[in-house]
C-alpha cells in the first residue's frame, strides 16, 4: 500500500464537507490496538515505567494491596523519571475499597507559602506569575499524601513500599527512550543551577538512553521518610533541606508553611454518560471540566457519526471548548472562592451550552456562561488487587522540560515542583494568588463505573488531561473499545483555551483533517503517537462478578500494564543423599 502524504500545514482550506466513515471493527488478526490488555485474577499494575510496575506487582505478591502498590510505583517513578513528578511535587488520588463498595479522594495538592502575595512578586518586578524558580514552588504534597492513602487503606509500611527505590536510587537504572528525550530537552535549565546540574546532569554529562543513572541523594531522602515518615520531610532532616534551598533563592517558604500542611479527603463529583457514572475529584482540579464535558458530548449522537469521524470530532472539540471556559472562569481553591460545581455539571446546564455549538463551523473564542445554582461543597498509575480494591493515582512537577521549578534541593536529590505557575495575578480571577491558597491544578486522576465493572484510569499531560478523559470515555461508552483501545486511539487535543488551533495526531486520515480545516479549524500536526501534546495514560479495570481484573499502559510512554503472580507452591525438600554402596 502506498504511503499517505503528510498533512503539514497549520490551516487548510477546502471547497466541502469531506465525508468520513467510521472505521470497522478490526478482527483479531487485523487490528489497530497496540497490544493485548493484560488479563489476571491476580492484581494488575499499570505506570509510565516497566520498572516501576514490576515493582507495585511485587508488592503485590508480598501481601501489599492496591495503594501500597500504587505508593511503591510513585517512589519509583519519581525516581527514573525525576523531571516528570517526585517528592517535590503534588499528589490526587480516588480509592475504590472492595469491603464497603465506597469511593474515596484525597485532594494532596499544596499551598502556596504565606509570604508568596501578588504585592510581593509586584514588588520583586514581576507583572505574572512566574513559570520556573522557586516563586513557582508552593509546598508539595505528594509525601503527607503517600502517608495518609497508606494509614487509611494500606497493608504496609512507608519503609516496605519505599525498600525498592531505595535499592534502585543506589544501584542505578537504564534511562528510557522517552524519559531521554524530557532530559535532554532540560538541559539548558539543568545546567542554569549547580545543585541541579550536580544531581541530574553525572559528571556534567546529559544521561542517555541506557546509561545506568543513580541518585543516592533521592535515596537519603527516602531512608529519612521511611524511617521518620511524612514529619522527617515537613518538619525532619529533609524539611531542613527544603528551607535551606528556598532561602538560598530568595523564596518565602518557612518552617511553618510546610509543618501546618495538610491533605484533604474529598468526595469524589460524578456524572453519567451513557449508562456509565464517570468520578473525578472536585476543584481545586480541572476534573470538573471533564464532567461538563462529556454532558455536552452526551446531547450529540457520536455513535451514529462514526469514531474520529469529521462530525464527532468537531462537536467533541466544541464541546471541549465551552467547559475549558467556564472552568478557566471558575475553577480555583474551594477554600478561597465559591464554585458552581453542581451548576457546572448538570444536565441542563450542559443542553444549554450545547446549543451554542454550531455544526458546520468552528467557534474560536466561546465565552464561559453562567451556571447558576449552590455548591454542596498530573506522573499517573493505577492498580487492582485480588480483593477488588482500586487506585487510580497522579502525581506531578508540573512542567515535564525543565524539571519543575528548575530547581533541585541541595543533596537531597529531587525538584521543587512549579505548581504555582498556575496562578493569576487577576483580582477578578477565582485563581489569583494568595497566601495559603491552593492552585488550580491540571492533574486529575479518574474513575468510571457500569453495573460489576469498573476502571481506575488517568490521562496526564498538562490542559489535555480533562479533553483526553472525555475521548477516553467516549471510545468506551459510544464505540465498545476495551482500556487499551481506548488508550491507543489516536486523539486530539486543544492546549490553548481561545483559539481555533487543535493538535491532532497523524494518524487521522488526511480527509478528516481537511474537512476539520474547511470548518474553521487550524491543525496543528503531531506525530503518530505524541505523549508531549496528547499526555499518556494508565487503565485497570475489574470485574466484579467473575473476579478478572485487566490492565492497560499508553504506548505513548515506555510503560507496561503488569500482572502479580500466582503464589507458587514450596518445593518439597530433596531427600538426604545416600551413601554409595560399598
Amino acid at each position: 500500500m502506498p504511503a499517505r502524504a503528510p498533512f503539514r500545514p497549520a490551516v487548510l482550506l477546502v471547497s466541502a464537507l469531506v465525508s468520513v466513515l467510521a472505521p470497522r471493527g478490526a478482527s483479531a488478526q487485523d487490528r489497530s490496538q497496540s497490544r493485548s490488555m493484560v488479563q489476571s485474577r491476580q492484581g494488575v499494575v499499570a505506570s509510565e515505567s516497566v520498572l516501576a510496575s514490576q515493582v507495585g506487582a511485587a508488592v503485590l505478591e508480598r501481601g501489599g494491596n492496591a495503594i501500597d502498590a500504587a505508593v511503591a510505583m510513585n517512589a519509583m517513578m519519581g525516581l527514573v523519571a525525576p523531571m516528570n513528578d517526585g517528592i517535590g511535587g503534588d499528589l490526587f488520588a480516588i480509592v475504590y475499597e472492595a469491603k464497603s463498595g465506597k469511593l474515596y479522594g484525597l485532594n494532596a495538592s499544596g499551598w502556596a507559602p504565606k509570604g508568596l502575595t501578588v504585592e510581593h512578586l509586584r514588588a520583586k518586578g514581576r507583572t505574572t506569575m512566574p513559570g520556573r524558580g522557586i516563586d513557582a514552588a508552593t509546598v508539595p504534597g505528594a509525601v503527607r499524601g503517600w502517608e495518609r492513602l497508606l494509614t487509611r487503606f494500606g497493608r504496609q509500611r512507608l519503609a516496605d513500599v519505599l525498600a525498592p527505590s531505595i535499592a534502585y536510587a543506589e544501584a542505578g537504572f537504564p534511562v528510557g527512550e522517552v524519559v531521554s528525550v524530557y532530559w535532554k530537552d532540560s538541559e539548558k535549565v539543568l545546567r542554569e543551577d549547580a545543585p541541579t546540574a550536580k544531581t541530574f546532569l553525572p559528571g556534567g554529562k546529559l544521561p542517555q538512553v541506557g546509561d545506568l543513572f543513580r541518585n543516592p541523594e533521592l535515596a537519603w531522602s527516602y531512608r529519612q521518610i521511611a524511617a521518620g515518615g511524612a514529619a522527617a520531610f515537613y518538619t525532619g532532616p529533609v524539611a531542613a533541606k527544603l528551607l535551606a534551598s528556598s532561602k538560598s533563592h530568595g523564596g518565602t517558604m518557612t518552617a511553618a508553611d510546610l509543618a501546618e500542611y495538610e491533605p484533604e479527603w474529598v468526595d469524589p463529583i460524578s456524572t453519567t454518560y451513557r449508562g456509565w457514572t464517570v468520578y473525578e475529584l472536585p476543584p481545586n482540579g480541572q476534573g470538573i471540566a471533564a464532567l461538563e464535558m462529556l454532558n455536552i458530548m452526551e446531547t450529540f449522537p457520536l455513535a451514529t457519526m462514526g469514531h474520529n469521524s469529521v462530525p464527532a470530532l468537531h462537536h467533541m472539540i466544541e464541546a471541549k471548548k465551552l467547559a475549558y471556559a467556564d472552568m478557566q472562569k471558575f475553577d480555583g481553591d474551594p477554600r478561597f472562592v465559591k464554585i458552581p460545581v453542581d451548576a457546572m455539571r448538570s444536565k441542563g446546564y450542559a443542553a444549554e451550552r450545547a446549543r451554542l455549538v454550531n455544526a458546520s463551523k468552528a467557534t474560536c473564542t466561546p465565552d464561559a456562561g453562567l451556571p447558576v445554582g449552590t455548591d454542596n461543597g498530573t506522573t499517573y498509575l493505577s492498580a487492582v488487587d485480588a480483593e477488588g480494591n482500586m487506585i487510580s493515582l497522579i502525581q506531578s512537577n508540573y512542567s515535564t522540560v525543565g524539571f519543575g521549578a528548575g530547581i533541585t534541593v541541595a543533596d537531597a536529590g529531587f525538584v521543587w515542583h512549579n505548581r504555582g505557575a498556575g496562578f493569576s495575578f487577576d483580582p477578578a480571577s477565582a485563581n489569583v494568588l494568595a497566601g495559603r491558597k491552593r492552585p488550580l491544578h491540571t492533574i486529575i486522576p479518574a474513575f468510571m463505573e457500569k453495573g460489576d465493572t469498573r476502571v481506575a484510569f488517568g490521562i496526564m499531560g498538562g490542559w489535555n488531561q480533562a479533553q483526553a478523559h472525555a475521548q477516553f470515555v467516549s471510545n468506551i461508552a459510544d464505540f465498545g473499545m476495551n482500556i487499551q483501545g481506548a488508550l491507543d486511539a489516536p486523539r486530539f487535543s486543544k492546549e490553548t483555551f481561545p483559539g481555533c488551533d487543535v493538535n491532532f495526531e497523524s494518524r487521522i486520515p488526511d480527509g478528516t483533517l481537511k474537512a476539520l480545516a474547511a470548518m474553521g479549524h487550524e491543525i496543528v500536526m503531531r506525530g503518530d503517537y505524541s505523549s508531549t501534546r496528547m499526555g499518556a495514560g494508565q487503565a485497570v479495570w475489574r470485574d466484579y462478578s467473575t473476579g478478572l481484573n485487566a490492565g492497560a499502559s499508553d504506548p505513548r510512554k515506555d510503560g507496561a500494564a503488569v500482572s502479580a503472580l500466582l503464589p507458587l507452591p514450596a518445593r518439597p525438600a530433596r531427600p538426604a543423599a545416600r551413601p554409595p554402596r560399598r
